[in-house]
């Protein structure tokens, strides 16, 4: 056991070494069983790097400057009741582990007061027959779980703070307006319920982290959120003609509506035919990213929260994209591979048939807005990540530890066709060559490096650390990566 605990520190000391790119190597023989992942504390500007298998759970805190200062190790909760590890908070720099049944019913938190070399666990019983869970959401302080209720027309906040205290808060949206797509009347729970398959399973929201680059699998979602401490923000995109964003106030624990209308294009021609439309938005900067297409026209339309239009950009079939600084991507599908394609009229034919969306991502003070649509496939994103990179299935939560994992296989199993435009602070276009990103980096690396597994990907300060077990060499090797 001291030599197992000796090479996981030696293990973790490789984050003291800072070269051009592999942070450094060390041998090491790790279990098919286990798994490494990480929970970042950025106020405080450190890490506690858990490694875990079916048995037990040992937590490394390292300080800002990745080096160690301590650990401790606790059981793992009986897998027979805890089927899945779901968030965490954080109690005086101590992290909390929160633990669930399948059902969500049974909650076991463990709190690791490593400085202090002690665990304590505490128990819940939640009531969730009347409800379907949507999300959950992790900060410094408090866990959340996202709910919707059977009856009646209210989402519930169930709230676990950081002393370990359970709270929950209802949200009665009685005056809300609610449309399913074929503009039947509805409430929160059937536009929730709605069924949007193969591609988006019904009561599925999607949590966005802007802090990272997000794929055109997560952003062309019709039902989003996007969390922060303060502010939770749920778009729903299921109607073509505008966004609908419920607005939760996390402080004073209001709820407001927003309804983002996109630009008009008509559905019909001028002999009457029918054709389709495609729309999605992006919430980001407390602004709205809106894509609507034909297959003629393209607008690209930034609005506020109040609906009054920033700025906006159009594009026709038979006119060049103006205001892209790539080339016209398709990856997958019929062909395979990746090709360049060479006109307007392509791009518009071809998201219409796709899943559209778009995304954004801070480089510096500009914004990299990527516009495009994707095919659905046999798995969910999160499955072919698992997959690809053998998660046990007991641990569950690595995959939302490092949720970030997700983007570098999203296209797999897929048919994309994208393009890149680079923006101002005030939404110009800026014209020039893209820079690769630390994620197209750390994607060419998984392309020329498929044997690894117990990957750990997280973000502090402006750099990418990305940690995997290399299972030909067996040895686990820290590289740094940079936008």
């Amino acid at each position: 056991m001291k030599k197992k605990i000796f090479g996981f520190c030696l293990l973790l000391s490789v984050f003291t070494s800072f070269s051009q790119e592999v942070v450094n190597s060390v041998p090491i023989e790790l279990k098919k069983n286990r798994d490494i992942f990480q929970v970042v504390n950025n106020e405080k500007k450190d890490v506690t790097l858990f490694v875990s298998d079916k048995i037990k759970v040992k937590a490394i805190h390292l300080d800002g400057n990745m080096k160690i200062v301590d650990s401790i190790s606790a059981q793992r909760p009986d897998t027979k009741k805890y089927d899945m590890m779901i968030g965490y908070n954080s109690s005086n720099n101590s992290p909390r582990l929160f633990w669930a049944s399948s059902d969500y019913e049974n909650i076991l938190a463990q709190l690791y007061d490593v400085s202090n070399q002690k665990v304590t666990t505490q128990e819940y019983t939640l009531a969730l027959k009347e409800e379907k869970i949507l999300q959950k959401f992790s900060e410094s302080e408090k866990f959340y779980i996202l709910t919707v209720l059977k009856k009646g027309n209210s989402l519930k906040l169930h709230m676990f703070d950081k002393n370990g205290i359970y709270s929950a808060k209802v949200f009665n949206l009685d005056a809300f307006h609610f449309f399913k797509s074929n503009y039947t009347k509805s409430d929160i729970y059937g536009i929730l319920g709605e069924n949007l398959l193969p591609f988006e399973a019904p009561f599925s929201i999607k949590n966005i982290n802007v802090d990272n680059p997000t794929s055109l699998t997560d952003a062309a979602r019709k039902r989003k959120c996007y969390f922060n401490n303060k502010t939770l923000v749920i778009t729903i995109d299921t109607n073509p003609d505008y966004t609908q964003a419920i607005v939760i106030d996390l402080e004073k624990f209001s709820a407001s509506e927003k309804i983002i209308r996109s630009p008009g294009i008509s559905n019909v021609t001028t002999s009457g035919y029918k054709i389709p439309i495609t729309s999605n938005s992006f919430y980001f900067d407390n602004k709205f990213y809106i894509l609507k297409s034909s297959e003629d026209q393209f607008f690209f339309t930034v609005k506020d929260l109040e609906d009054n239009t920033l700025k906006e950009f159009t594009a026709t079939s038979d006119a060049p994209i103006d205001f892209k600084n790539s080339d016209i991507y398709q990856e997958g599908g019929d062909f395979g591979g990746k090709r360049t394609l060479t006109n307007s009229s392509q791009f518009l034919r071809k998201i219409i048939n796709l899943n559209a969306g778009l995304s954004c991502y801070h480089i510096g003070d500009n914004t990299l807005i990527t516009f495009g649509g994707i095919s659905a496939t046999g798995q969910s994103g999160g499955q072919v990540v698992a997959n690809q990179f053998g998660l046990i299935g007991a641990l569950v939560g690595a995959a939302f530890f490092s949720p970030t994992m997700d983007n570098f296989n999203a296209y797999a199993n897929r048919k994309v066709v994208k393009i890149e435009g680079l923006f101002d602070s005030q939404d110009n276009h800026i014209k020039g060559d893209l820079k690769p990103l630390a994620f197209d980096k750390i994607r060419t690396f998984f392309d020329d490096h498929k044997d690894v597994s117990s990957q750990t990907l997280f973000n502090m300060e402006a750099v990418y650390y990305l940690g995997y077990y290399d299972n030909k060499t067996k040895e686990y090797t820290i590289r740094k990566f940079a936008d």
